[in-house]
């Protein structure tokens, strides 16, 4: 494998049928400008396990070669609807020989394919006809193609078929899309249709759901379905969010591994009474290092913003000093990043997955309860969260100390999860008992931010940034640990409400 530069991007693409006969009608006019593009021959060499990992999880691995020295090597990540558009992240490694696929474009699919060997699985010639849509200014808006491709098996062709997409330029107005939609619908284009040109070569197998998917549960699910659909929430978020992880350019994606990683844990901790002991604790023992790797970068990136909202509280001459500060803490959070990045490279990263993945198929229930109700055998499950936090609170109560605040936190989050994984079985009781616990959390997240905010600037005072500015700065947050405190005894009233305990 090669190191290659990439590029990101976000493709904002429709299909649609293209009938035998069709032609790209005039799409000028009305402040557009339609300019032909000369044909392109296209070569795309489609790359995958061979049970098909990649594309069945909504995302894509190729190399495509046009007629001039173009040779990209292109990761689609899996895809979201935008009304009649499909939207990806696109990641480009361009000038790549195909047969060296770059190391980091087989990262971002690693958490698909694990420890699977990767192969072609297609190969496409294509025919690209094209219109380059810009405004009245030259500024480019879209590209109209139309596509005829041909499935290759070795020198035959296998099989042939002709779409049309409509690709929006990173500055254009999503509104667009339908306009150009239209046009080409009144000259007889056949309707939307996003499906992907690999799952169109590759067929029904291409077609098929990814090897782990969350099932729907009602109020009929027994212990394991309830488990069962917990686990597959969290690690299918926490596979769907590891390209992300590694490319780091949105702080959500970090977030929402991290998250996944402690709902694992969080259900395995809950629901210990109806798991095979050993089994549970061992997962979750070894989903630490994990949570603890995500935690340090999350944990810097929310101090980072934290305290660069706070620049329009302090005067300008302040502001220098501030900056100061902020470097010292993406330093800090770059540093932990790239320890991150290093353990998901380790084969005992890939081999916890494949462990998550068969944990969430088929969950250690106990056999004695693996099959009764939810609704009636996991009642005495629910409620030991819930003691948990009752006992935190009072202990905030009595010595309102800022570990016993951030106790409390940590158990009303506990509370709100496994509200929130019995939800299909309660219904809105359980989900109002959860947004409840939700508002909790988030006042004394709130506290505990701001406890934190204040250690790291009394240490960073110390080792040489602006003492003076670092004082402002936690007056600045021994306010907003003020307001939490005076705000959380009523978001405690409001979740002990007797009625939001649907279990009981």
């Amino acid at each position: 494998m090669s190191k290659t530069a990439a590029s990101t991007n976000l493709e904002r693409e429709t299909k649609l049928e293209a009938p035998a006969g069709f032609r790209i009608p005039e799409l000028g006019g009305d402040g557009l400008v339609a300019t032909d593009e000369e044909p392109q021959r296209l070569v795309t060499v489609y790359v995958d396990t061979p049970d098909l990992r990649i594309v069945r999880w909504g995302s894509s691995l190729r190399h495509r070669q046009g007629e001039g020295r173009e040779k990209v090597w292109t990761v689609k990540l899996p895809s979201s609807g935008n009304g009649s558009q499909l939207v990806r992240t696109e990641v480009n490694f361009e000038g790549a020989d195909a047969r060296k696929l770059p190391t980091a474009a087989a990262d971002l699919v690693r958490a698909f394919v694990r420890g699977r060997e990767l192969a072609p699985v297609a190969r496409l010639q294509t025919v690209r006809r094209g219109v380059r849509i810009s405004d009245d200014a030259g500024t480019p808006l879209a590209m109209v193609t139309d596509d005829e491709v041909s499935v290759m098996d070795g020198r035959r062709v296998a099989g042939r078929f002709r779409e049309l997409e409509v690709e929006l330029d990173p500055a254009a107005d999503a509104a667009l899309s339908d306009v150009l939609v239209e046009r080409l619908r009144e000259a007889g284009a056949g309707p939307v249709d996003n499906v992907s040109k690999v799952v169109r070569a590759l067929g029904p197998r291409a077609a098929a759901p990814p090897d782990l998917e969350v099932p729907e549960l009602d109020e009929h699910a027994s212990v394991t379905d309830v488990v069962r659909r917990e686990l597959a929430t969290s690690v299918v978020r926490l596979l769907r969010h590891d390209a992300g992880v590694r490319l780091g350019e949105h702080p959500e994606e970090l977030h929402q591994a991290r998250v996944a990683t402690r709902r694992v844990r969080s259900a395995l901790r809950t629901f210990r009474d109806v798991l095979e002991p050993e089994w549970a604790t061992s997962l979750r023992d070894r989903l630490r290092w994990l949570a603890d790797a995500l935690g340090h970068v999350r944990d810097t990136e929310v101090l980072r913003e934290r305290i660069r909202s706070r620049e329009p509280m302090l005067p300008e001459a302040d502001l220098g000093a501030l900056e100061d500060l902020v470097t010292m803490l993406e330093a800090k959070r770059d540093e932990a990043r790239e320890r991150l990045l290093r353990a998901i490279r380790e084969p005992e990263y890939l081999a916890l997955l494949d462990d998550l993945i068969e944990a969430a198929r088929q969950p250690r229930v106990l056999e004695e309860v693996a099959t009764a109700p939810a609704a009636t055998a996991l009642r005495a499950v629910l409620e030991r969260p819930w003691l948990h936090l009752n006992n935190a609170v009072e202990r905030a109560r009595d010595d309102g100390s800022d570990a016993s605040m951030h106790g409390v936190r940590i158990r009303a989050k506990r509370a709100r999860y496994a509200a929130e994984a019995v939800s299909p079985v309660f219904g809105k009781r359980a989900q109002s008992f959860a947004e409840a616990a939700a508002s909790l959390q988030d006042v004394l997240g709130e506290h505990q931010d701001s406890v934190v905010a204040r250690r790291w600037l009394r240490e960073a005072a110390a080792s040489g940034g602006d003492a003076f500015v670092a004082g402002e700065l936690s007056a600045i947050e021994a306010q907003a640990a003020a307001a939490a405190r005076a705000a959380w005894p009523k978001a405690w009233k409001t979740l002990s409400r007797k009625r939001l305990r649907f279990w009981a």
